[in-house]
C-alpha cells in the first residue's frame, strides 16, 4: 500500500488547535499526486493530456485530533473504480506514527478533459496505474461517467 509520512503544519491548524478539517483534504489530494507522480504521471503528464483528477464528492471521519508538527502517516487505496476507468473512489487512511487511526477521507472522482470540461474514460496507460492500485476490502466496481 502506498503510504507517505507528513506533518500538521501551521497552515494546517484552526483555532482549536488542531489540524483543520481542510487540510486533511489537501493532504489527502497531495499524496494522490505523490502517487501518480511517482507511477508516471506528474502534474506536467496530465497537462500534456489535457486532462486533471477531479473530486466530486469528499467524506472525512474523524478519530483522534493532530496538533502541530505532528509526524502522521496517510495510505492510499482505491474503493471503487468504473472498467473504463472514468470514476474512482480513492481512500485515504491517517495514522498516528504508531499506527492509531487518526481519520479517513474518502473522494469520489473522475478524469476531467480540460478542452470538453467533462468527465472522460482514464487513457490505457493511466488506468493500468490504476488497475495495479491496491484495493480496500469493499472495493466496488463502478459505472462509466464517460458519454
Amino acid at each position: 500500500m502506498f503510504q507517505r509520512h507528513l506533518i500538521a503544519g501551521w497552515g494546517d491548524m484552526d483555532f482549536n488547535s488542531h489540524m483543520r478539517n481542510t487540510a486533511y483534504l489537501d493532504k489527502s489530494a497531495d499524496v494522490r499526486m505523490m502517487y501518480f507522480a511517482e507511477r508516471g504521471f506528474p502534474m506536467r503528464e496530465f497537462l500534456r493530456l489535457k486532462i486533471g483528477p477531479v473530486i466530486m464528492k469528499d467524506e472525512l471521519e474523524y478519530f483522534r485530533e493532530v496538533q502541530l508538527l505532528e509526524e502522521f502517516v496517510i495510505d492510499l487505496a482505491l474503493a471503487g473504480l468504473a472498467e473504463d476507468g472514468s470514476r474512482f473512489v480513492m481512500k485515504n487512511g491517517f495514522f498516528r506514527t504508531d499506527g492509531k487511526p487518526i481519520a479517513r477521507v474518502t473522494s469520489s472522482g473522475g478524469w476531467l478533459d480540460l478542452s470538453l470540461r467533462r468527465l472522460v474514460p482514464a487513457p490505457a496507460a493511466l488506468l493500468k496505474v490504476l488497475q495495479e492500485t491496491s484495493r480496500t476490502d469493499d472495493f466496488q466496481a463502478l459505472t462509466s461517467s464517460a458519454r
